[in-house]
C-alpha cells in the first residue's frame, strides 16, 4: 500500500462540527477542525528561487497581440475578420529569435534575462468563464470543490514558511474584490482554504495607499489599540466561522491577528510605504495601479515576502477582457504593463535578487477573434465579430481561447533568452509543439522553490496534491 493510500484509509482524529453554519460554502469546506498534515511525497530538489512574483494579466491576455505575434493586418473597412491574426506589427528584441508585439519595447530590451512559453494550454471547463479559469489557475483545482482548496500562494507560504517573521508570506496587490456579480468567485480563491487563515493573502487594493494598511490610526495609543483588539476578538467569537470551527481554525485566526500586530510595530512595515522610494525610481514604474504595484512588489521582495502577486485587475469587459475594440484595449494595456515589467526585472537584477526570485507573467487563457474555447468549437457572434470589419470596434482579439497562450518568466533559475513551444502561424493558432498544461506550469514553478509536484496535504482523510493528482511534470527545458 502506498503512503497516499495509507492516508486515505487510515482514521484521523478530528473534531466534528455542527452542520448548521451561516457562512459561505467555501468556508464550510475549511472547517474540518484539525490541522492539515503536510506530506512531502517525494524528496524536493534543490531550490533555484526563494521567492515568486506573479504578474497576473487578469481577463485573458491576447497572445498574438503581445508575446506571440503573427501576421500583421492593419485596420481597413471591408477586411474579413477571419483574416486578422495580429493588429500590431512584430518588433525585434535583444534576442535574435524572439519577437514581440509592438508596444512592448521595454520588455523587448530585457528578454535576454527571461524565458518565454508560448504554449500554455488551459483546460476545457465546459463553461469558459473567467472566474472558473482564474480559480483553476490559482488553486490547480476546477470549481466547484467539496472543500476550500488553497491558493498557490498559501501553499507556498505553508510549505516554506515566511522568510522574515514580520513580513506576510503571501501578499496580493491590485484586485478590488467588490466587482459585482463575480465578487464571490474572486473571493473564493483568494484564500488559504483549509490551510488556515494565517496563510491567507494580505490584500492590498491600492498600492499607493499600502502604507495605511500597516499603520495604526494616529488617534489610537497602545492601550486603545489593545482594547480594540479585545473587542474584535469578542466579535469574532460570536461569528459562525469561529463558533463552529475546530481548534485549529480558531488558533490559526488568532495567529494571523498576532502576525498583523507584529507587522504594525515592525520596521518591515516601511516596505509598504512606496512614498519612501526616490521619485525618479517610482516614476520609472508609471503612475498606474499596476505600475505602482510592481514597485511595491519589488520593495516587498527586498523585505522578505515569499509570494507576491500583482494583478492588472479583473473587471468584466475591461482591461484584458477585450470582447470588442480589442486593438485599442491591448494598446492601452501594453502602455500600462511594458515599463513596470521591465523595471521590476532590472531593479531585482541590480539588487542581486533576480537569481533567487522567479517572476511569472501569466493569464487565465488567450484570445482569438472568431474561435471560442478549444479548436473546433467555433461560435460566431455577429454583434462582436462580424464576417467583415466595419469599424475599429471589430479590430482585435475578442473570444476566449484555451488552445494556446503565453507565459513569461524571469530569474529564479530559468534560462535566459529562451523560447519554449510553438504555435501555428495561421488560424487557429493552436499549440503544435511542446504544450504546457497548468499542472506542468505549476510543477515548474514549485520546482524552482524546491517543492515537489507530488507533495500533498492530508485534509478530511484525503490527500490534496499541489498539482493535479500529484502528476504535474516539471518542464526541465525551462531551467538553466
Amino acid at each position: 500500500m502506498t503512503r497516499e493510500e495509507q492516508y486515505i484509509t487510515s482514521k484521523l482524529d478530528r473534531r466534528g462540527f455542527m452542520g448548521r453554519c451561516a457562512t459561505a460554502a467555501a468556508t464550510l469546506g475549511a472547517l474540518a477542525g484539525v490541522e492539515p498534515e503536510l506530506v512531502r511525497a517525494a524528496p524536493a530538489e534543490a531550490a533555484t528561487a526563494d521567492t515568486i512574483v506573479v504578474l497576473w494579466m487578469a481577463g485573458g491576455m491576447a497572445q498574438t497581440e503581445t508575446f506571440d505575434p503573427k501576421r500583421y493586418t492593419p485596420f481597413a473597412p471591408g477586411v474579413r475578420t477571419d483574416q486578422v491574426l495580429s493588429t500590431f506589427p512584430a518588433i525585434d528584441t535583444v534576442v535574435d529569435n524572439i519577437k514581440l508585439s509592438k508596444g512592448l519595447e521595454r520588455v523587448a530590451k530585457v528578454m535576454d534575462r527571461g524565458t518565454l512559453i508560448r504554449t500554455y494550454q488551459g483546460p476545457d471547463l465546459g463553461f469558459i468563464l473567467h472566474s472558473r479559469h482564474q480559480f483553476h489557475w490559482h488553486t490547480g483545482y476546477i470549481p466547484p470543490q467539496p472543500m476550500a482548496v488553497p491558493h498557490i500562494g498559501a501553499v507556498i507560504a505553508k510549505t516554506l514558511g515566511p522568510k522574515v517573521a514580520t513580513v506576510p508570506p503571501f501578499i496580493s496587490i491590485g484586485q478590488n474584490m467588490e466587482i459585482g456579480a463575480e465578487s464571490p468567485a474572486l473571493k473564493s480563491f483568494h484564500t488559504a482554504g483549509f490551510l488556515g487563515t494565517e496563510y491567507g493573502p494580505f490584500l492590498i487594493t491600492e498600492p499607493m495607499d499600502a502604507a495605511s494598511a500597516v499603520r495604526p490610526p494616529s488617534d489610537l495609543g497602545p492601550s486603545r489599540f489593545r482594547s480594540r483588539r479585545k473587542l474584535y476578538e469578542q466579535l469574532l467569537a460570536q461569528q459562525p466561522v469561529y463558533q463552529f470551527a475546530g481548534d485549529f481554525q480558531r488558533e490559526s485566526l488568532i495567529r494571523s491577528l498576532d502576525s498583523a500586530d507584529r507587522l504594525l510595530s515592525s520596521p518591515s512595515a516601511s516596505a509598504f510605504d512606496i512614498s519612501l522610494e526616490p521619485k525618479e525610481k517610482a516614476a520609472a514604474y508609471g503612475n498606474t495601479r499596476f505600475g505602482q504595484g510592481c514597485l511595491l512588489a519589488r520593495r516587498l521582495v527586498e523585505a522578505g515576502a515569499r509570494y507576491v502577486e500583482v494583478t492588472s485587475e479583473y473587471v468584466p469587459f475591461r482591461w484584458w477582457d477585450s470582447h470588442q475594440d480589442g486593438h485599442s484595449k491591448a494598446e492601452l494595456m501594453k502602455q500600462i504593463i511594458d515599463g513596470p515589467i521591465a523595471q521590476l526585472v532590472l531593479d531585482l537584477e541590480e539588487r542581486g535578487l533576480l537569481n533567487r526570485t522567479l517572476v511569472v507573467l501569466a493569464s487565465e487563457f488567450g484570445r482569438d477573434a472568431i474561435t471560442e474555447g478549444k479548436v473546433g468549437k467555433e461560435v460566431r457572434d455577429q454583434a462582436n465579430t462580424p464576417d467583415v470589419m466595419q469599424t475599429p470596434m471589430h479590430y482585435g482579439m475578442h473570444r476566449h481561447f484555451t488552445a494556446a497562450g503565453s507565459v513569461l518568466m524571469f530569474g529564479g533559475g530559468v534560462k535566459k533568452g529562451y523560447v519554449y513551444g510553438k504555435t501555428a502561424d495561421e488560424r487557429p493558432c493552436t499549440t503544435i509543439e511542446n504544450p504546457v498544461p497548468l499542472e506542468n506550469l505549476h510543477a515548474s514553478m514549485y520546482h524552482a522553490l524546491g517543492i515537489a509536484p507530488n507533495q500533498f496535504f492530508v485534509n478530511e482523510k484525503r490527500p490534496v496534491y499541489v498539482t493535479k493528482d500529484g502528476k504535474g511534470e516539471v518542464v526541465r527545458e525551462l531551467f538553466a
